[in-house]
């Protein structure tokens, strides 16, 4: 229980004394996870020439308020259901190429962007309480931890595509061109387990960040320095 203690006081001290940086922290985070894969695949297959909300988000509270649909189906829809997409026009008819953000992705993001701002929070307050040369490694090596987490999130994140072949796929699978289906469907499994490890990684590390930051601040009240 003291582990567990240390690290909540740890971790909600942190947040508070760096406040700016976790809310600029996260922000960032959830801004690259939605703009950068249309960026990277305008630049690299075709610019993006559709963005749309979801037409049917408008026929949301009139579906949830019916009693046609069992609770369980409604949960199922609305956890499937695209809030908005970009795409690009092929020039062959069809589409080039897709990428939609659905309510998992934005649970997804949620959690990454919050992980990463805790992170980064702690971070900056342990450099900041204990400037010695080992924390400071531990730092650094936490701040490439909290990077890498952003990165990958960012380039295995799913995203719908028309017509390719398979439901979800990697965005860096979709710069490439003539890949089969099977490999495109092993891109997805492949997006979802990093996706999944780079949490537990992240969590993992905030974690034990926070609980250092709780148990020397426990120290420092007990000693009174």
């Amino acid at each position: 229980m003291r582990i567990v203690g240390d690290a909540l006081a740890g971790l909600a001290a942190a947040v508070r004394a760096r406040l700016g940086t976790f809310v600029g922290a996260a922000i960032a985070v959830t801004v690259l996870s939605v703009a950068v894969p249309p960026l990277l695949l305008s630049v690299v297959r075709k610019p993006v020439d559709f963005v749309t909300i979801n037409p049917w988000l408008r026929t949301l509270p009139e579906y949830l308020a019916s009693p046609d649909h069992g609770a369980w189906t409604k949960a199922e829809k609305l956890s499937n259901l695209a809030l908005f997409w970009f795409s690009a026009d092929s020039a062959y008819g069809g589409t080039e190429w897709g990428f939609a953000i659905d309510v998992r992705d934005v649970v997804r993001i949620t959690a990454t962007s919050l992980l990463v701002g805790v992170y980064v929070a702690l971070w900056r307050d342990r450099r900041h309480r204990a400037p010695r040369p080992g924390p400071a490694r531990a730092g650094n090596a936490g701040g490439v931890a909290g990077g890498l987490a952003a990165v990958l999130g960012l380039s295995t994140g799913p995203c719908s595509v028309v017509g390719c072949g398979a439901p979800v796929l990697p965005v860096v699978g979709l710069v490439f061109t003539g890949l089969t289906s099977t490999t495109l469907k092993l891109l997805g499994q492949v997006s979802i387990v990093a996706t999944t490890t780079i949490l537990v990684v992240l969590l993992v590390a905030v974690a034990h960040l926070a609980w250092q930051a709780g148990g020397e601040r426990r120290r420092a009240r007990l000693t009174g320095t």
